[in-house]
């Protein structure tokens, strides 16, 4: 194994790079522009997410940043962001400098006080993915396209009875010609939720879903359409505690596979520790798409998961992400079995808000993949230094 060392912090110039799954603090806020610049180095052990015969490097990572957020009128709030990372990775075959970008645009009106919508729309390039994909040929790039539309009409019936109309559109499409035969997709949601206020802080919930999954090649094979019948509750039970429940059963129909009914389940709790502290913790069971839908029509997914930040004083804080995912991949009939797989993401983070802007953080990461199909195992550590300077 090659030596791994981290360099001293005059090398880096601010920024804190995004591949980290710890939530990290904001060094600043309530300014309408404000520019960042950022960077670090960091270890990744597995830099394409293999099974076998990984790829270990150093990564040294340059991240810009620029932000506008402002009322444009009393009814009005725009908000526009973006970000650029620059990765150099040293021992990565072929490309080693890879750019990845996210723009956001949001708009929110208020139409009346009874009445707002609330638009986002997120495009990313990401050729140095964060999460990477279980059982993929060995080193192969899975740069990727994605944008994500979300659209939200709040409007309250009366003192009492509130309706919600959100849709997400998400695309992917994918760099690697085999990979984008896989999974180049077009993922749509929408929903109608209606919010009945039982007594202050508690309301009930019912909420009809529908999904539509769409890919780009063999759809015949992998499309599929859902419906979901949720109720559920939003309690607040507390001025720091609040909790969430979404319980029910998802209609899922397939393309190529025979269909199947599947229970919904959507828990989280989270509680506030000071100004900028939180615990957040929660569980969900659904079926979401498998990273190979030649041989998976879908994945069956417990999710658990824990997500914390602490200060330990004005300055320092620790922050903290577990997620544990026993899953089962669907096999598709005829093609392949059903496949037990366990997935733990974990990460950490010590920051440290420095003055005047600055926000220096020692972070770092495990991705672990534990499947009954060896060639999906994945074991990746990462950990790295990273700082943030906004003007």
């Amino acid at each position: 194994m090659k030596p791994v060392y981290v360099a001293s912090l005059f090398l880096l110039i601010g920024g804190v790079a995004k591949a980290v799954y710890a939530p990290i603090p904001e060094a600043a806020k309530g300014k309408a522009l404000m520019v960042s610049l950022g960077g670090g180095v960091g270890y990744d052990s597995n830099i394409f997410g293999a099974a076998t015969n990984e790829i270990e490097s150093m990564v040294w990572r340059i991240a810009p940043a620029i932000s506008y957020n402002a009322s444009l009128t009393d009814q009005t709030f725009f908000s526009a962001a973006y970000d650029l990372a620059f990765d150099y990775v040293e021992d990565r075959p072929q490309n080693q400098e890879l750019f990845s970008h996210n723009a956001m645009v949001r708009l929110a009106h208020a139409f009346s006080p009874r009445t707002s919508i609330d638009l986002v729309e997120n495009f990313s390039i990401a050729e140095n993915p964060e999460s990477l994909l279980a059982g993929v040929p060995l080193n192969t790039d899975q740069s990727f396209k994605r944008n994500q539309f979300d659209g939200r009409l709040v409007t309250a019936l009366s003192e009492r009875l509130g309706l919600t109309v959100k849709g997400r559109s998400v695309v992917y499409a994918y760099d690697n010609d085999n990979l984008a035969d896989d999974l180049d997709r077009a993922e749509t949601l929408l929903g109608l939720e209606g919010e009945l206020t039982v007594r202050p802080g508690l309301q009930a919930v019912g909420e009809y879903r529908y999904q539509d999954i769409s890919y780009a090649e063999a759809g015949g094979a992998k499309n599929k359409e859902s419906h979901f019948l949720l109720a559920g509750a939003d309690y607040a039970v507390a001025e720091t505690v609040s909790a969430s429940a979404r319980l029910g059963v998802e209609f899922r129909q397939r393309a190529g596979a025979e269909d199947t009914e599947a229970p919904y389940v959507e828990l989280s709790g989270r509680r506030a520790l000071g100004e900028n502290g939180f615990v957040a913790a929660g569980f969900v069971y659904t079926l979401e798409e498998a990273s190979n839908v030649s041989l998976y029509t879908d994945t069956e997914v417990r999710r658990w998961f824990v997500n914390a930040q602490y200060p330990l004083s004005a300055r320092i804080v620790l922050s903290g992400m577990l997620t544990y995912e026993p899953s089962v991949l669907q096999g598709r009939p005829g093609v392949n079995d059903d496949t037990d797989e366990t997935t733990v993401r974990a990460g950490a983070a010590v920051s440290y808000l420095a003055a005047k802007g600055w926000l220096v953080s020692l972070t770092a990461d495990q991705d672990s993949v534990y499947s009954d199909d060896a060639n999906r195992d994945l074991e990746r550590t990462r950990f790295g230094v990273n700082a943030r300077r906004d003007f």
